[in-house]
């Protein structure tokens, strides 16, 4: 018997505002497809950024060559490098000309926890995934797939249903590591996450 083909969210999933999706977010699966093998992780932390106004948002200061994406079709992947270290990954939400995103800051893993293993090294499970840039590593998700369609069955970088989250699990805060912004910006409650001691994960 086959595996079963589980479709990715649909295109019209990420023309949301940022919040909504970010809260929608929380129990899906982000899957990278390596070599016909599937690497994978349950969400369960991310953060909001909203349009030009948001002086947190890479389009804080108009369209540029770096920030394009944001302003293009949603449900596209934008992933960028930061620190001249680590890729963090996003997913880009709300109408085309509308900048705004989704970043993704934690996972739970799930599929292929050997790779996983491997590309996290040395350090514990609880360590894998708990941050943006090292669920990135854990998932071999780089610059390769910025502009990767999230919502196509077809990309190598895509996000699938997972499970579903109460409301009542959720806890929100202010985003992380944007002291450059003024307030109100960088107090506002637009960081949301889920204790992983709250999942039940779905089989990998």
């Amino acid at each position: 018997m086959g595996k079963t083909i589980t479709e990715p969210l649909p295109q019209s999933f990420y023309l949301a505002p940022p919040i909504t999706c970010a809260r929608d977010l929380l129990g899906k699966r982000v899957v990278h497809e390596i070599d016909g093998q599937r690497v994978s992780g349950i969400i369960t932390e991310t953060e909001a950024y909203d349009g030009e106004e948001d002086l947190a948002c890479h389009a804080r200061s108009g369209k540029t060559r770096r920030n394009e994406l944001l302003y293009g079709a949603p449900g596209i992947a934008y992933i960028y490098f930061t620190y001249g270290l680590h890729w963090l990954l996003n997913a880009v939400t709300r109408a085309e000309g509308e900048p705004a995103a989704v970043l993704i800051r934690a996972l739970e893993p799930l599929e292929d926890i050997n790779f996983i293993a491997r590309q996290r090294e040395s350090q514990p499970r609880r360590l894998w995934c708990n941050g943006p840039a090292k669920l990135t590593r854990a998932l071999g998700i780089d610059g390769s797939q910025h502009g990767l369609p999230l919502y196509d069955p077809d990309s190598p970088l895509r996000i699938e249903p997972g499970i579903e989250i109460s409301p009542a699990i959720i806890v929100r805060g202010p985003r992380v590591g944007i002291d450059y912004a003024p307030e109100p910006w960088r107090s506002i409650p637009w960081r949301l996450r889920v204790s992983t001691k709250d999942l039940t994960l779905p089989e990998a």
